[in-house]
């Protein structure tokens, strides 16, 4: 008569068991899956601090594949974009660049163009001080088409290689939707620019002259990306059609972007 009684305590021993061994092996999977972000951020950390900036970028990516946390995205997004313009601008090699050998005859204009590339981008990555150059001398260059996409409902430009978003930058565009939409490609540059206000020439050296250190000139005449004397106002709709940036931002997006780069503007 005791027997259904002892059954039933034992099966319930049996169920105890399994649901304790159910939360175990449950943890113990969340244990897992949980390490390998943690360890990935703190090699990407470790790398960063030691130099290895190839490394470090391949183990940010890794652990921005494991996490959905919006801030610890932006975090791990903010420290790629160091890496990036870090390693633009150093001899280190990734897979968007090359060692050139200078040949005899060779001139830094004429290695841009064959790599459709420009002056100042080589000598920033190679650490040049000026255009001189030796047959036999090893420099890094660039091999990846880079372009430019900006979002102005987010006053945000995007410079992109490959595909791959390699950095953003507040920008300012046009009040009353003056800023263009559409494809367009880089026609001119110039260093200093002067402002050719109506029915004013203001120089580059006057505090009035709204375009600061750089002007990038795209397909549609008059409209281009260009610096500010007013960097405040950046992440505004505030211009009258053009893409403002910080000086030394536009500075860096000049020297990268060659003559013919994909300006796309969105709304």
């Amino acid at each position: 008569m005791k027997k259904p009684f002892v059954y039933v305590i034992a099966g319930s021993i049996l169920v105890l068991l399994l649901v304790s061994t159910v939360f175990v092996l449950t943890r113990k999977k969340g244990q897992i899956k949980e390490a390998p972000k943690l360890s990935f951020l703190k090699e990407a950390d470790k790398a960063l601090l030691g130099g290895d900036l190839v490394k470090a970028k391949k183990l940010y990516e890794k652990a921005k594949e494991q996490t959905d946390n919006v801030s610890k995205l932006k975090a791990i997004q903010e420290k790629i974009e160091y890496i990036n313009t870090k390693l633009l601008f150093s001899t280190a090699l990734d897979e968007c660049s090359t060692i050139y050998v200078v040949k005899p005859n060779d001139a830094l204009a004429k290695i841009a163009r064959a790599f459709n590339t420009t002056v100042n981008f080589i000598k920033r990555a190679n650490g040049l001080e000026s255009n001189t150059i030796w047959p036999g001398q090893q420099l890094k260059i660039n091999t990846c088409k880079f372009s430019i996409v900006i979002d102005k409902s987010q006053n945000i430009l995007f410079l992109k290689r490959a595909g791959e978003v390699i950095k953003t930058y507040t920008v300012a565009t046009g009040k009353d939707k003056s800023t263009p939409i559409g494809n367009f490609k880089i026609v001119n540059k110039l260093i200093n620019p002067t402002w050719f206000r109506t029915g004013a020439v203001i120089p580059p050296d006057s505090p009035d002259n709204i375009l600061g250190s750089r002007w990038i000139g795209i397909d549609m005449k008059g409209y281009g990306i260009h610096g500010t004397n007013e960097p405040q106002n950046l992440g505004k709709h505030i211009t009258m059609g053009c893409v403002r940036m910080k000086n030394e931002e536009v500075e860096e997006l000049f020297d990268i972007s060659p003559i013919g780069t994909e300006v796309v503007i969105v709304d």
